[in-house]
């Protein structure tokens, strides 16, 4: 499985790329995906998204304007948990509101963000600049 990464006029700090490429490295190690995924990092909304959101051919979207790096890491979180949902447990979309598959993404995206924390303790000052 391959994740290549892109920054479509994101203005992230090249500075917290490594913490970028660290979780990355976590999602894989707690939802392992049988599939190739581009993660694009975005300045702008693209079309109906909110702060993210994923695409049929493994494209996920994460909004990064005015987002401290925690709230773009969850974020992204919680649409490789869909990404998951998708293409190893083979479920269908289901609601954007509510429904199983929303509120394990929720729920999923915040504990993966508490354990990063918690085995990164060094770069907690980081993640809320």
């Amino acid at each position: 499985m391959k994740v290549t990464v892109k920054h479509i006029k994101s203005k992230i700090d090249k500075r917290n790329y490594n913490i970028i490429d660290k979780f990355i490295h976590f999602l894989q190690e707690q939802y392992s995906l049988n599939n190739d995924v581009v993660i694009n990092f975005v300045g702008e909304r693209i079309g109906k998204m909110t702060t993210g959101s994923r695409r049929k051919d493994s494209n996920i979207f994460v909004l990064t304007k005015k987002r401290i790096i925690r709230d773009i890491l969850r974020t992204l979180a919680h649409e490789w948990v869909h990404e998951y949902q998708m293409n190893v447990l083979n479920r269908e979309r289901g609601p954007d509101i509510g429904g199983e598959n929303e509120d394990m993404a929720n729920a999923e995206a915040g504990a993966l963000m508490k354990k990063f924390e918690k085995r990164n303790p060094d770069i907690e000052e980081k993640m809320y600049e």
